[in-house]
């Protein structure tokens, strides 16, 4: 990736600074929502895995339910984090390569973003945070590394080399396991789960990028995503869905600009060390599960367009909203049933058949 190539985007991106996320919940506004509604309402915020979420449930014991599902994404960051000395995953990220011993919840994620790495072609790698933290995405202090500190680096960059024996994990010296593209996902999988087995039939849970929901609206009708502009403010347009999950990954969600005015960021190619420069700037992928749909819309964007348009037709378990720097919006043919664009915008829309 050159420098130019980063530069030429900055002009777009500088009024998109204060965005924290790719996905807009349309309910409150909606007629029908509300004090309206029949059923029991409660909702629950906390800041986790880096972000602020945000859970509502309606219907018997929803305040018990949310609690619940609160506590399990709770407990699954403290056993992920990278920072958090006690976590599982910083133990086997400095065991100086001796196997660890894991919960029977890691190991399934180990397995999970190893499964997803594999068949991505390494288009998502969950060893690639040596060379984030280079970067600086990992702490408040951004910066260009230079091309031999990011050589240096990129060898530590291999999922084949993580071993995950039963419950033992080995992460070579060295190098580093972060699951910050998929376990925001696998923690709603969790919490979704969590608030079916209360019985709550209706209920929209958001995670940063990620919106994960139980059935429908609590008057049958579906729930509106919007899917916010990576250029000004407002939305591209909404996504009326039920019982999935909604994720976006786009460059705007976190970058820098350096000195000369270059834009830098945080979703990296694993084969280079730079910011993924495939002509993306936001991807959504529609599906069932959120762990997939972490892993798919980081995977797609390093993929580019026609790689991913390619993936998709190969895999055909997800739809996918792809929004490209020159202003296209590709969508997939069943997506495009259920998402409806702005009045007024300028991006010209594309179906993507099979």
């Amino acid at each position: 990736m050159t420098e130019f190539q980063m530069g030429k985007r900055e002009k777009g991106f500088r009024s998109l600074r204060w965005l924290p996320w790719g996905l807009l919940i349309f309910c409150m506004t909606l007629s029908g929502c509300g004090p309206s509604w029949e059923k029991e309402e409660a909702e629950t915020g906390f800041f986790a895995m880096n972000t602020l979420m945000t859970f509502t449930a309606y219907g018997e014991n929803a305040q018990e339910a949310l609690s619940e599902a609160r506590a399990q994404v709770e407990r699954a960051e403290g056993l992920w984090s990278v920072t958090d000395e006690n976590s599982e995953i910083w133990q086997a990220n400095h065991s100086g390569g001796k196997a660890v011993p894991v919960s029977e919840e890691t190991a399934r994620l180990v397995s999970f973003a190893l499964g997803m790495a594999q068949e991505t072609d390494g288009a998502l790698d969950p060893t690639v945070y040596p060379v984030l933290a280079a970067w600086g995405f990992t702490t408040q202090e951004k910066r260009v590394p230079q091309k031999e500190e990011i050589d240096g680096l990129i060898g530590l960059v291999d999922h084949e080399k993580i071993l995950l024996d039963g419950n033992l994990l080995t992460v070579p010296e060295g190098m580093a396991l972060d699951f910050g593209a998929v376990a925001k996902g696998y923690a709603g999988d969790l919490a979704a789960q969590t608030l079916r087995s209360y019985g709550i039939e209706s209920a929209i849970l958001s995670l940063g990028g990620n919106i994960q929901t139980v059935g429908g609206r609590p008057d049958g009708s579906e729930w509106r995503i919007g899917i916010r502009s990576p250029w000004e403010d407002g939305t591209l347009g909404t996504l009326r869905v039920r019982d999935c999950a909604v994720v976006t990954s786009g460059g705007y969600e976190n970058y820098f600009t350096d000195e000369n005015g270059n834009i830098y960021w945080h979703i990296l190619d694993p084969d280079t060390g730079y910011p993924a420069d495939t002509g993306l700037v936001s991807v959504t992928v529609i599906c069932q599960d959120g762990r997939v749909g972490d892993a798919l819309s980081t995977a797609l964007f390093v993929m580019g367009a026609e790689k991913a348009e390619d993936y998709w037709r190969e895999a055909g378990n997800f739809e996918m909203i792809l929004v490209t720097e020159d202003r296209r919006l590709l969508v997939t043919e069943e997506a495009a049933g259920y998402f409806r664009q702005d009045g007024g915008r300028r991006e010209k829309v594309s179906v993507l058949t099979r």
